[in-house]
């Protein structure tokens, strides 16, 4: 199976309310997870790097503490792709399940 073609960051975002376009010239969408303490920012972090593994698609995050900022794009393709929304789209509900704000 080939890698997925482009599908652009606006087309992305009608299928994802919680996310937005990044300023700048790279084609990619972004969204700020905020938990109750650090346990619950890595659990998510876990649960994400599992899927991104079987997916084969890895975003660009940072953790401070209970935050977890996330830009994905995928690199390959030179924007967001339909992989991108399927990863954002298990990020929502792994971070809904653990109680994110």
């Amino acid at each position: 199976m080939g890698r997925p073609t482009k599908i652009g960051a606006i087309d992305a975002l009608e299928k994802l309310p919680d996310w937005s376009d990044t300023p700048g010239d790279r084609d990619e969408i972004a969204r700020s997870f905020k938990f109750a303490d650090f346990n619950d920012a890595f659990a998510f972090m876990t649960q994400v790097a599992l899927k991104a593994e079987s997916l084969d698609h890895h975003p660009e995050w940072r953790n401070v503490y209970n935050q977890v900022e996330v830009v994905l794009t995928t690199h390959s393709a030179g924007g967001v792709t339909s992989l991108d929304v399927a990863l954002a789209q298990f990020m929502d509900t792994a971070a809904a399940k653990l109680g994110a704000v």
